[in-house]
């Protein structure tokens, strides 16, 4: 009895003592099995990508349920293709798809950030940080590092074109495609440059630049027409022409063919004159549409697809052949505004409001081969507008896709540079110069905000690191090194993976945007703030 009393103050001393420093946060079991569930669920989704991210990534193979196969290493298109069932992983889903939105590219990197980010949390929840305090530290910490790269990037002319197609490149480089770099690069520059407004430059519409894909051929064979292009053959009957000189091109949104009753009817014919009479009302019929519309001077006839009745009938096309008109039909609703400002010609909905004012002009409208199948090509478009139509081709659909998207990701980074014109080095020179700089400054701060800061300038080095694993260099020598050059004064010393070693990043031409490296900070910071602060998940009706 004796024995036990001294042990009672004793143990009541450390609890008192934690209490009063009120910093040691102790959560309810349920609270912390949450928040831990939900971190590691969203950082397991991160490490799954972590491989595909670099020049030497690995790619994934997508198979969908109905046997589609994708093949890419675009952290966007794997995390949007995969099944993710867990609600905090589908967060890092929509994380990668904002950041595909805002810069375009460096969604596998914002996703591998956050994963990193989530990890360093993990641990400083478990030492008993509460997590508001760790939320708002992130918070504090994502602004400096920011400041950091602004302070490193480098100004970037817009006419400069060398450094565009330079930053362009780099982008390109981690791709499926990235032996066709040189060619995808320029194309990638001056579509942007074409479609942008001098007066707005920093209001760069990609839906301006169309992409169309055809099968046949290689990546080679990809280009830019100054003009524009159906991916589809001219529709014509017997004897109906394939190429018009001087042309004037109408878009029509009704349908050349019979009417028909608004509810679903049957007529039954019994006897042969009426059955005469109803195909003759329809010849007549198509023949007065079709007088009308060469009466406006048209040559060439853009038809938009329909979903109530057939836009064009065989006999429609026999009459139109007579008339000498090139016909293009099935074209879809989406397209009709890009045609519309390309052609700089209005849409028409009537046949009556068909005027010659309201008609496109252009030198020729011709039919061409391209692989296995057939293009239209309007070319010497008369006053055309902003608009630039780039036609990539491979030799299958696999390889068409992923070029598809990697020209989209090289597009993206174009207009990133013209909406903030500043780059900065790549190869993990900007991440670990801003770790060094976060730890310094942590230094300075007290209390919590100086561990959790520490903890994100760590967090940081995930990007150099995975780049040399991936690259099948030593992660941990290769790191250190570059800790080392940079804490001597070399900011743009990175990884390159080429040559399998450290050199000055700026040399090489690996360059970035700065708002691709700056969104994805802010956006991967966001993201773990958010998950931090969630502690229960309710069921609901």
């Amino acid at each position: 009895m004796t024995a036990a009393a001294p042990a009672a103050p004793a143990a009541a001393a450390p609890a008192q003592s934690g209490s009063s420093a009120g910093e040691r946060y102790t959560d309810n079991k349920l609270k912390q099995d949450i928040r831990m569930n939900n971190m590691s669920a969203a950082k397991k989704l991160a490490d799954a990508v972590r491989t595909s991210l670099g020049p030497r990534g690995m790619d994934k193979m997508l198979v969908s349920g109905h046997g589609d196969v994708t093949i890419t290493n675009d952290g966007a298109t794997i995390l949007q293709k995969m099944d993710v069932r867990h609600p905090a992983a589908k967060m890092l889903v929509e994380l990668s798809k904002s950041q595909d939105i805002v810069a375009g590219d460096g969604t596998t990197s914002v996703t591998v950030l956050c994963g990193s980010l989530l990890n360093k949390c993990i641990g400083l929840l478990s030492k008993g940080v509460h997590p508001t305090v760790v939320s708002d530290a992130m918070g504090m910490a994502c602004d400096k590092a920011c400041e950091i790269l602004q302070d490193m990037s480098l100004p970037l002319d817009i006419t400069d074109r060398e450094s565009l197609i330079k930053a362009s490149t780099t982008s390109l480089g981690s791709k499926v495609v990235a032996q066709y770099s040189n060619l995808l690069s320029p194309i990638a520059v001056d579509s942007v440059l074409k479609v942008m407004d001098p007066l707005r430059p920093e209001m760069v519409d990609l839906k301006d630049i169309k992409i169309v894909t055809k099968g046949g051929g290689t990546i080679d064979d990809t280009e830019m027409v100054k003009g524009l292009v159906f991916d589809s053959k001219a529709s014509k009957g017997a004897g109906g022409p394939s190429k018009i000189e001087g042309a004037k091109i109408a878009l029509i949104q009704f349908c050349i063919s019979p009417p028909k009753t608004d509810l679903e009817n049957s007529v039954i014919v019994s006897d042969y004159t009426q059955m005469d009479r109803i195909l003759k009302e329809e010849r007549n019929y198509i023949i007065s549409l079709i007088k009308k519309i060469k009466a406006s001077g048209c040559n060439v006839l853009l038809i938009q697809k329909s979903i109530l009745r057939d836009a064009v009938t065989d006999l429609s096309l026999h009459y139109l052949a007579k008339a000498k008109i090139l016909v293009v039909r099935d074209v879809e609703r989406d397209d009709v505004e890009f045609i519309s400002k390309t052609l700089k010609c209005q849409p028409v909905a009537h046949v009556d409001q068909l005027t010659p004012d309201k008609l496109g002009h252009a030198d020729v409208v011709k039919e061409v081969q391209c692989g296995g199948g057939k293009l239209v090509k309007v070319e010497g478009i008369q006053n055309m507008g902003n608009t630039v139509t780039v036609v990539v081709r491979g030799s299958n659909k696999l390889v068409i896709d992923e070029a598809d998207r990697s020209l989209h990701d090289a597009l993206c980074v174009i207009r990133c540079l013209v909406q903030k014109r500043f780059l900065i080095a790549g190869g993990g020179a900007p991440e670990v110069e801003v770790s060094q700089q976060l730890a310094l400054w942590a230094r300075t701060l007290q209390g919590m905000d100086a561990v959790c800061v520490k903890a994100f300038a760590e967090a940081l080095e995930v990007i150099p690191y995975t780049l040399a694993e991936n690259a099948g260099l030593n992660p941990i020598q290769i790191v250190t090194e570059l800790r080392n050059l940079h804490q001597q004064g070399n900011p743009n010393h990175g990884i390159n993976v080429r040559k399998g070693t450290i050199t000055n990043i700026l040399e090489e031409n690996v360059l970035q945007p700065l708002l691709v490296s700056t969104s994805a900070l802010s956006l991967a910071t966001e993201c773990v703030r958010m998950i931090l602060k969630i502690d229960d998940i309710c069921p609901v009706r």
